[in-house]
């Protein structure tokens, strides 16, 4: 569910000092694009929200939660914003966000 690779990479490049802040920063930016599907999508603008928070995903390893969003960006450019599973969107995240908190598990 989180490439805990990804997160390493993450942290070679901004350095350790950095690294928490550039965390924290794309956390809350997918926590306020979340809060939007939650409170209510606007499904004409559903592709640009599902393609930001799947950015944000990939930065942070997200993989499930960034496919996820990737396939519902790939509906809205098919016409198929309708058929988009925000719910399903939102779980995943909410899974992945508890795994990144939980931290790697141990080899």
């Amino acid at each position: 569910m989180i490439d805990w690779a990804r997160l390493d990479t993450l942290r070679d490049d901004v350095g350790a000092d950095g690294f928490d802040e550039i965390v924290a920063l794309f956390l809350e930016e997918i926590e306020e694009g979340i809060t939007r599907l939650r409170v209510g999508p606007d499904r004409a603008a559903l592709d640009s929200e599902l393609h930001f928070l799947k950015g944000c995903a990939l930065n942070l390893g997200f993989g499930a939660f960034s496919a996820l969003c990737q396939h519902g960006e790939n509906q809205c450019a098919n016409g198929q914003a309708e058929q988009v599973d925000i719910a399903a969107i939102l779980a995943c995240y909410h899974a992945s966000h508890r795994a990144f908190l939980n931290g790697p598990d141990p080899p």
